[in-house]
């Protein structure tokens, strides 16, 4: 399935130098042979998107918005295409992957609208006669990194805003989801850009990072994955002073105060938190819910719970595919043995899909009686647990939400507006979603502090990272 792609450099498709297969979480089985990259590959990418960046940059900025525009029509058309690989290679349900690649159309069409409003500025200088102005330029080549769990979604994040600086850009995404970075960049080529302008190659570590970060043609790094790797990243990226963005990890809290709806709170949490097997930064990982609906919180998040089918994501009635690989299902296990042995209780799910003979099927699973020391409380489980917890005050439970070093997202479920004012100001993260989960949109930035990255995907703060700043002081006598 992956012979009809390939790598991408210098504006066509190139089988690399090797192969290596693409595994089904489903199945476990093959899903095909996907083509790897050598150093060789990544060097010619690196001098393709040099040559890329000085047409593509010199493109006046209404023509680069008509070329994404193009982009987003072409993804239109392959929808179903893109969501079928979007499921085959991460299991997530079709439904789940058809939202995935509309929010990765959006992205295309927002920033080809942001290509047109690259703002600059006039500011009058002190000199007699004299004018400051300020404009924007790109930044330059930039090396993206991707991770599997929403393949098409980060890629566009990424691709769309760099596009419309008038960058270049290298994709570099997980070996684990190859295929739908395949189909976003045969997307890509309706665009008709200029050969260089977008490239993708796919291997190991040595192959592909070393190579990219190393040269200093390279520019920006962009990076959605854990932060021990974007610790690394920041260090690796000071050798030549690349400028970088980091959308890391989560753990994110989630509080039901007293005054909240609780069925409609449950209505948003439960759907939100079981998305692609949990396996989302912004999910929802501690819930922090007062005593006086505790017991009935629990009681319903339990119920929708048990009503959610595991399978196959390509069954429309599947309301939970499979965890990536082996090693995500390990861990599970491993953090809720850990929960239980700490004084959790498994109030639903806590093993491993029964009735499947292959794929890395979990239980969508609820523990109670945790507490703020245990590992599934102060970690990110990055999987289908929910730990819930008791909380009394405002003051005890924000305290304990931002008893953490991460800071990407953060939820609360209140009826109180000034409540809710008060909570968005006082948890430390880069997201605050009250009565909401909606946190991925085009037009809102998105991102984290701390531990959790630095940078912004998405709204108009998206495109600032992809560009520099001059400032030109003309005097006339």
């Amino acid at each position: 399935m992956y012979d009809r792609f390939g790598l991408f450099i210098a504006g066509e498709w190139q089988p690399g130098s090797s192969t290596a297969p693409v595994f089904s979480p489903v199945t476990e089985q093959p899903l095909g042979q996907c083509p790897v990259a050598d150093i060789a590959d990544t060097e010619a990418a690196i001098a393709s998107a040099e040559a890329g960046l000085r047409a593509w940059a010199a493109t006046p900025a209404f023509t680069r918005a008509d070329a994404l525009h193009r982009i987003a029509d072409e993804m239109i058309r392959r929808t179903d295409e893109a969501a079928r690989m979007i499921t085959l290679e991460t299991g997530k349900p079709i439904v789940q992957a058809g939202r995935e690649w509309a929010l990765c159309i959006d992205q295309f069409r927002w920033y080809a609208e942001e290509a047109r409003r690259i703002y600059g500025r006039i500011v009058e200088s002190r000199v007699p006669g004299g004018r400051f102005e300020i404009h924007h330029e790109p930044v330059g080549i930039v090396a993206a990194f991707t991770a599997w769990n929403f393949p098409a979604a980060l890629i566009a994040r990424k691709v769309a805003p760099a596009l419309a600086a008038g960058c270049s850009i290298i994709v570099r995404p997980s070996s684990q989801t190859p295929g739908v970075a395949m189909v976003m960049v045969d997307c890509v080529r309706a665009g008709t850009l200029p050969a260089g302008a977008v490239n993708l190659i796919i291997g190991p570590t040595q192959a592909t990072y070393a190579p990219l970060m190393a040269d200093k043609r390279v520019r920006k790094v962009s990076l959605t994955g854990s932060t021990r790797v974007g610790q690394q990243m920041i260090r690796d990226a000071a050798d030549t002073l690349k400028k970088v963005s980091m959308e890391l990890g989560g753990n994110a809290p989630v509080i039901v105060y007293d005054d909240a709806d609780l069925e409609a709170a449950l209505n948003v949490v439960v759907p939100a938190k079981f998305a692609n097997a949990g396996q989302v930064c912004v999910t929802g990982d501690r819930f922090y819910v007062h005593d006086s609906l505790h017991d009935a919180f629990v009681a319903g998040f339990v119920e929708r719970a048990r009503t959610i089918k595991l399978g196959d994501g390509l069954d429309p009635s599947v309301g939970m595919g499979p965890l990536i690989n082996a090693g995500r299902l390990a861990e599970m296990e491993k953090i809720v043995t850990g929960a239980v042995q700490a004084g959790a209780t498994i109030a639903c799910g806590g093993q491993r899909g029964a009735g499947f003979n292959a794929g890395h099927f979990f239980e969508p699973t609820v523990l109670t009686d945790c507490t703020d020391a245990m590992a599934v409380m102060a970690e990110e489980n990055f999987g289908p647990i929910a730990a819930i917890t008791r909380f009394s005050t405002e003051d005890e439970v924000l305290a304990r939400a931002n008893g953490t070093d991460m800071g990407l997202s953060a939820y609360a479920f209140t009826r109180n507006p000034a409540r809710a004012r008060r909570t968005v100001a006082a948890l430390k993260a880069g997201m605050v979603g009250i009565n909401s989960f909606a946190m991925a949109a085009s037009e809102a930035p998105f991102g984290g502090t701390n531990h959790s990255g630095m940078g912004r995907e998405g709204g108009t703060e998206g495109i600032r990272d992809y560009l520099d700043v001059k400032s030109s002081q003309m005097v006339w006598a």
